[in-house]
């Protein structure tokens, strides 16, 4: 059995891709830049984790020490501006790297590169590629194009545009093919090479067994979902600006993370080659197509058993700073809101309100103002309120819940939420159980950490709505905690 080393062990596919190869009985070891969102996984106990940058060459040389298969899953899905700068900074880093460690074998991730004018994003993938394929380490590249799968960026973006629009009018792109993959099978061709033994050093194409238009693809989807025949009418002036401004509108996918999906769509992504079969072979049964596909990713979102989401990987542009911990912080402003409330509840119930705040839950204040609010954001490119939570009654750290990111979560006593909409600042919010003198008290703290002018500005025109919805909240919560009797959990 191989050393495997996981990148982006926190994003989708990397959260998944670390179970599987422990299951293979693979040693792993997980580098994230922030290994403290990988601690509530239930498989990361079997595991050790780094604390690692790419682009920092003593952390990433440091990480491969004593590895011999090393999976690069790290993609800059959304931002502007310097993003192929970093994506080539990080993979020459880590190539040399690997090198210098003596790791046997890069296994890279990119996306099907046809032969026309490529998105910027494509393109990075494909330099990505090339410069592990030209590295002094042996590289596997496999290039998929859509992946479905539940929980996945690409699903979830034809999920919502089914579900919500029996009428489209669509952009050109839905009458482009593509080969969509089966998540599944992505993982076990990822898999499959910590164990392959020859020296390889080439790309691969991977895809289902299906050749579709985005249309094929929503008709589908519809007819696998129970819902009536979809009328799409296309609309050649939707430009893919406007498309993902469209999109982020419709589906929980922010305009940032839809663009790239939408410019990839301009681009036919049909496998030239299924070479990969010399390699690791197909199953018996056939690779799943997409019908089987999108019922079996229907069939997990049904039973709230989606272990990673597109989500689940640090949104591009939203803040990352961690809540300063010491009240006088010398790093500027904070001004918090704090509130407390004593509750005819026990300490088990005011949690299980607490830990299921959010989502279809809602937050237990004024739901019209929440909503307006989800809606601003999402107008400004932010990712509002549709991302929802990925599971109806608990919270891990990293989890992201609406336009929030659980930021610390102590069963029991804490949720520390991080505000990732649009803002002039940095935002918090704390829910807190206690229990003091005999009885059950809740504690919240909403705090902002301004950034200029703007930010003061933004804090007291807002100040006078805090009484209305955060000052609701703590009666409201425990009420609901007051009603229920805590079950176990």
């Amino acid at each position: 059995m191989a050393r495997c080393l996981v990148t982006g062990a926190t994003g989708y596919i990397g959260g998944r891709l670390a179970p599987e190869l422990l299951a293979a009985g693979h040693e792993v070891r997980c580098m994230a830049r922030s290994p403290e969102r990988l601690r509530d996984l239930p498989w990361v106990a079997r595991t050790s984790v780094v604390k690692a940058d790419a682009t920092d060459p003593g952390q990433t040389r440091e990480a491969l020490d004593g590895i011999e298969v090393a999976y690069y899953l790290i993609h800059t899905m959304g931002g502007a501006g310097q993003f192929a700068e970093n994506d080539r900074r990080a993979a020459e880093t880590f190539a040399a790297a690997a090198e210098q460690a003596g790791v046997r074998r890069i296994v890279y991730l990119g996306g099907l590169v046809p032969s026309e004018r490529l998105s910027p994003h494509l393109r990075s993938r494909a330099e990505v590629g090339e410069i592990f394929l030209r590295a002094g380490v042996p590289a596997v590249v496999l290039r998929a194009a859509v992946i479905i799968g539940s929980g996945s960026a690409s699903f979830e973006m034809l999920r919502y545009l089914t579900e919500r629009l029996p009428v489209m009018t669509t952009p050109r792109w839905v009458h482009t093919r593509t080969q969509p993959i089966a998540v599944r099978d992505v993982l076990r061709y990822l898999a499959a090479w910590a164990s392959v033994p020859d020296e390889v050093n080439r790309a691969f194409d991977i895809g289902g067994p299906d050749v579709l238009t985005y249309a094929d693809m929503m008709h589908g989807y519809a007819s696998v979902a129970g819902l009536p025949h979809r009328a799409i009418i296309p609309v050649r002036v939707l430009t893919p600006r406007l498309s993902s401004l469209w999109v982020g509108l419709v589906t929980p996918v922010p305009s940032g993370i839809a663009r790239p999906l939408v410019e990839s769509l301009r681009n036919e992504g049909i496998c030239g080659e299924h070479d990969i079969a010399r390699y690791v072979t197909d199953p018996e049964e056939g690779l799943i197509g997409f019908r089987e596909a999108v019922s079996l990713a229907l069939k997990k979102i049904k039973e709230a058993d989606v272990a990673t989401r597109w989500s689940s990987a640090s949104t591009p542009g939203a803040p990352s700073d961690p809540l300063p911990t010491d009240p006088d912080w010398a790093g500027g402003s904070l001004y918090i809101d704090c509130r407390s409330l004593r509750v005819d509840a026990d300490p088990e119930a005011l949690w299980q309100v607490i830990e299921g705040i959010g989502g279809h839950n809602g937050w237990y204040s004024l739901p019209v103002a929440w909503h307006v609010r989800g809606l601003l954001d999402r107008l400004f490119g932010g990712v509002g309120l549709r991302r929802g939570r990925r599971d109806a009654y608990r919270l891990r750290t990293g989890d992201t819940l609406d336009f929030w990111r659980v930021e610390e979560v102590l069963p029991g006593r804490l949720l520390r939420l991080r505000a990732e909409m649009r803002l002039p600042g940095l935002a918090w919010l704390e829910l807190s159980v206690s229990r003091s003198g005999g009885g059950t008290f809740y504690r919240q703290r909403a705090i902002f950490h301004p950034h200029g002018l703007l930010g003061h500005l933004y804090w007291w025109a807002i100040s006078p709505f805090h009484g209305l919805i955060f000052g609701r909240m703590p009666v409201n919560v425990a009420a609901a905690a007051t009603r229920r009797k805590a079950v176990p959990a």
